[in-house]
C-alpha cells in the first residue's frame, strides 16, 4: 500500500515536473516567434519604405519628364506662332506692294489716256487745218491752172503720195527689220530655252560586247570538241565569237545591237548554267529571243507613260523599245529619240504649238531605223509606211518625212522636230565618225574656200561645222563677198558628204594704219 501511494507521488510529481519542462520550452518557442515576427516586419516595412522612394522617384522623374516635354511643345508652338506671324507679315507686306504697284499703274493708265485723248484731239484739229490748206491750194490751182476742184484735188493728192513714198519706204524697211531682228532673237531664246531645260546624256554605242567568265577553262568548253559548239553559237546567234588570250573575257562582235545583246546574254546564261552543247543553246537562245521580245514591248510602255503619250498601236509600241538596240553614227536611237522628243515638246509649247503632238512626232520621226536590219528601203519611207499603216496622226508622217528634207514641215510641231533633230545630231560628241574621213572632209571644205578669187585663208571650225574665210578687201567688195559665201557653200553642197549644216563666214576687213611721231 505504501508502494503504491509512494509510485502515486512520484507519478505526480513527475507529471508537474514534465509540464514546467514543456511550460518552459513553449514559452522560450514562442519568444523565438514573437522575435522572428519582429525581424519580418522590419524587412517588410524597410521593402515598403524603399518601394515608396522608388515611387516618389518614378513620379518626380515622370513630372520632370511631362514638364520638358509641356515645355518643349510650348517652344514649338511658339516658333510655329512666330513664323506663321512673319509669313503673314510679309503677304502683308507683299499686298501693299501690290496695291501700289496697281495705283501706280492705274495712274500711268489714266495719263495714257488722257495723252491719247489730248493727241486725238490735237489729230482733230490738225486734220481740220489740213482740210481748210487743201481746199485753200484748190482754190489757188482752179483760178491759176483753169483746173476743175476734182482734177485740183487730185494733182494735190499725187503730188502729197511722190513726197511721202520715200518715208513710207523707210518705215516699212525700218519695222520690216526690226521684226526679222525680234524673229531672230525670240527662235534664238527659244532654242536656248529648249536645250538648256533639257539636259540628256550623250548615249554611246560599240561595235563590241565583253562577256566576263570567271575562269579561263570555260573558253575551251565554249570552243567544244572540234569547235562544235563555237560553230553552233555563231550560227544560231549570227555574231562573230572571239576568244583569245585576253583573260576572263570573250568578245562578242556584229553590227546589229540586238543580236549581240542576245548573243550576250546568251552566252552569260551558258556559262552561269555549265551546260554546254547544241541543243543546250538553242533552248537557251529560244527562251532569251521571247524575254528580249517582252522586254522591248515594256520598254516602249515605260518610255510612253514618261512622256504622257496614250493611243499607240501595239506594233508601234514594241519597234519603239527595238530603237534600244539600233545605232547611227555611234548614237543611240532611241536616246536620240527621246532627246528630239523632248526637245521638240518644249520648242512646241514655246511656240503656242501642242506639246504632247510634238513628242509624238519626235519620238517616232525615227521609227523606219527599227526596220532597217529587216527590211530594204531607207528608214524615212520605212517609218512613214508603218505609221501609215496603223493610222497615226499625219503631223507624225509629216515630221518623218520633213526631218529629212522629203516634204517641207507644214507645221509648228512638225518644224519643232525638225529643229530638235538638228540639235540632237549636231551638239559636240553626239555623232562619232572615223578620224580619217573627218579629216578628209575638213580639209576638202577649206580647198573649196581657198580656191575661189580673192580668197586669202580659209580655216574650219567647230568641229568642221562653220568655216571662216577671209577674203582681200581691196580685190572683193561687200557685193562680192556674198556671192563668194553662197559659192562656197553651194560647192560644198555638192562635193563634200557631211550630217547636219555647215556654216560659211565671209570676212572682208580693210585697216589704215598710220604712227604718230
Amino acid at each position: 500500500m505504501i508502494e503504491i501511494i509512494v509510485g502515486l507521488l512520484v507519478g505526480v510529481v513527475g507529471a508537474g515536473i514534465g509540464y514546467l519542462i514543456a511550460k518552459k520550452v513553449n514559452d522560450a518557442n514562442y519568444e523565438i516567434f514573437i522575435t522572428q515576427a519582429q525581424a519580418k516586419a522590419k524587412a517588410i516595412e524597410f521593402e515598403a519604405e524603399g518601394i515608396l522612394r522608388d515611387a516618389k522617384i518614378t513620379v518626380q522623374e515622370a513630372e520632370f519628364e511631362a514638364k520638358k516635354r509641356y515645355e518643349d511643345k510650348i517652344s514649338k508652338l511658339q516658333k510655329d506662332y512666330d513664323l506663321k506671324f512673319d509669313e503673314i507679315g510679309k503677304k502683308e507686306q507683299s499686298l501693299k506692294d501690290e496695291k501700289n504697284t496697281l495705283n501706280r499703274e492705274r495712274q500711268e493708265v489714266e495719263s495714257f489716256k488722257k495723252d491719247a485723248e489730248d493727241t486725238y484731239e490735237e489729230g482733230i484739229s490738225l486734220k481740220k487745218e489740213y482740210d481748210v490748206k487743201i481746199n485753200e491750194a484748190l482754190k489757188v490751182l482752179e483760178h491759176a491752172a483753169g483746173l476743175t476742184e476734182e482734177e485740183a484735188r487730185e494733182e494735190v493728192l499725187k503730188k502729197v503720195e511722190e513726197k511721202s513714198r520715200g518715208d513710207i519706204a523707210h518705215i516699212v524697211r525700218k519695222y520690216e527689220e526690226e521684226a526679222k531682228r525680234e524673229g531672230k532673237k525670240k527662235a534664238f531664246d527659244i532654242l536656248a530655252q529648249a536645250t538648256t531645260r533639257f539636259a540628256g546624256e550623250y548615249a554611246a554605242e560599240r561595235l563590241i560586247n565583253v562577256v566576263d567568265i570567271k575562269n579561263d577553262d570555260l573558253k575551251g568548253r565554249i570552243i567544244g570538241k572540234e569547235g562544235r559548239n563555237i560553230k553552233t553559237l555563231e550560227m544560231v546567234l549570227g555574231v562573230d565569237i572571239i576568244i583569245d588570250d585576253t583573260p576572263h573575257a570573250i568578245i562578242l562582235s556584229s553590227f546589229n545591237l540586238y543580236r549581240r545583246a542576245i548573243a550576250t546574254r546568251v552566252i552569260e546564261l551558258l556559262v552561269q548554267d555549265g551546260r554546254i552543247q547544241p541543243a543546250r543553246i538553242e533552248d537557251i537562245h529560244k527562251k532569251v529571243c521571247d524575254e528580249f521580245e517582252t522586254s522591248i514591248k515594256e520598254e516602249g510602255e515605260n518610255i510612253l507613260f514618261d512622256l504622257g503619250i496614250n493611243g499607240v498601236h501595239p506594233e508601234l509600241v514594241k519597234l519603239i523599245g527595238k530603237l534600244k538596240f539600233r545605232a547611227s553614227y555611234g548614237q543611240n536611237a532611241l536616246g536620240h529619240s527621246l532627246e528630239v522628243a523632248h526637245l521638240a515638246g518644249i520648242m512646241a509649247s514655246e511656240m503656242g504649238g501642242d506639246e504632247t503632238l510634238a513628242k509624238r512626232a519626235g519620238l517616232l520621226h525615227d521609227i523606219g531605223k527599227a526596220l532597217t536590219h529587216d527590211f530594204e528601203g531607207s528608214h524615212v519611207d520605212l517609218g512613214a509606211e508603218i505609221c501609215k499603216r496603223y493610222k497615226e496622226h499625219p503631223i507624225v508622217i509629216n515630221a518623218i518625212y520633213a526631218h529629212h528634207g522629203h516634204e517641207e514641215a507644214k507645221t509648228v510641231e512638225c518644224a519643232a522636230v525638225c529643229a530638235a533633230d538638228a540639235l540632237s545630231a549636231a551638239r559636240p560628241g553626239a555623232r562619232r565618225e572615223v578620224l580619217e574621213s573627218f579629216l578628209k572632209r575638213v580639209a576638202e571644205i577649206e580647198e573649196i574656200a581657198v580656191s575661189k578669187k580673192g580668197v586669202k585663208s580659209a580655216y574650219a571650225i567647230n568641229a568642221g561645222r562653220e568655216v571662216r574665210v577671209i577674203v582681200n578687201a581691196h580685190l572683193v567688195n561687200d557685193d562680192e563677198a556674198v556671192l563668194i559665201s553662197k559659192e562656197i557653200a553651194e560647192e560644198i553642197e555638192g562635193r563634200v558628204q557631211y550630217p547636219g549644216e555647215i556654216k560659211v563666214s565671209v570676212i572682208r576687213e580693210s585697216r589704215a594704219v598710220n604712227y604718230a611721231k
